[in-house]
């Protein structure tokens, strides 16, 4: 491993300041997951990391019900699964959270890591989407959101600018009859990377039959993870039923653009992409109606 300068600024501030003075040449760290393994491997070259763990904003995991949940970029995820009110209102958040890695890995990863990464088949991504989540970034020219799906760039990239880093990840209130799931297929059950991720939230009306609302997303078959916005748009009005369920499924399979690799076939990724879109949607809605 190669030798760098570790910081651990107190305030947002200092932490942007040192981020702009050192340019590429400075890492944030929240979880530490990838960014050690990669300077191990001396995959990545730096001369700063700056460790934002010790910032107020990104320790934070907060939520109310009517406020919503502030997740800061550097709570593990144990903390998020391990809460039962959030375990509660962000049910596809607690799917993905639960994947990332194994129990030990989870002590440590964080979400905001995980979408800084920018895999294109990062578990947190379909999940934050379908929940409608917002990135909070901090830089020099001050603070700004973005959307979750508007973050990543392309793999390994996202829209952060020089001197700026994320600082939180905001989840909305869930509706009454809000109910979201995550899905993933590896070849092994923990500790792999997704082959395919599929997530879906669905809000439906008051007799818990018909879908108001829904969103739909996908991991692994673009460069980006992607909000297949026609399927759900697609299911607004409609009964909560198998129909339904398989028109988004169509929808998504249509959407997704993956490439051939040695995790898959593009041909069996698309595939993919409408059996974990049915299933996830299915999830969604049986946890819609027993909420």
């Amino acid at each position: 491993m190669q030798a760098f300068d570790y910081v651990r600024p107190t305030t947002v501030d200092e932490a942007v300041s040192i981020l702009a003075r050192h340019g590429d040449q400075a890492r944030v760290l929240s979880g530490g997951t990838d960014l050690i393994v990669a300077l191990r491997e001396s995959r990545r070259q730096v001369q700063v990391v700056v460790d934002i763990k010790a910032l107020s904003e990104t320790a934070e995991l907060a939520y109310s019900p009517q406020a919503g949940l502030r997740l800061g970029a550097a709570v593990p995820c144990y903390r998020i699964y391990g809460d039962s009110a959030v375990a509660a209102a962000y049910p596809g958040l607690i799917d993905a959270a639960r994947l990332i890695g194994g129990i030990q890995i989870q002590g440590r990863a964080s979400i905001g890591g995980n979408i800084c990464n920018a895999s294109p088949a990062a578990d947190s991504a379909p999940a934050l989407i379908v929940h409608a989540a917002t990135c909070v970034i901090a830089g020099p020219h001050g603070r700004r959101e973005v959307a979750v799906e508007d973050f990543f760039a392309g793999p390994g990239r996202t829209v952060l600018q020089p001197g700026e880093f994320l600082v939180s990840i905001r989840l909305p209130a869930p509706e009454p009859g809000f109910g979201a799931a995550y899905l993933r297929f590896t070849p092994r059950n923990e500790m792999d990377i997704a082959v395919v991720g599929a997530g879906a939230s669905v809000v439906l009306d008051e007799t818990r039959r018909t879908i108001r609302s829904a969103r739909i997303a996908l991991g692994a078959v673009a460069p980006t993870p992607l909000l297949v916005a026609a399927a759900g748009n697609a299911l607004a009005g409609l009964p909560a039923d198998d129909a339904a369920v398989e028109q988004a499924a169509a929808l998504a399979e249509e959407a997704a653009r993956p490439i051939t690799d040695m995790r898959g076939t593009a041909e069996f990724r698309k595939h993919l992409s409408a059996v974990l879109t049915r299933r996830t949607l299915r999830a969604a809605i049986a946890r819609a109606q027993a909420a």
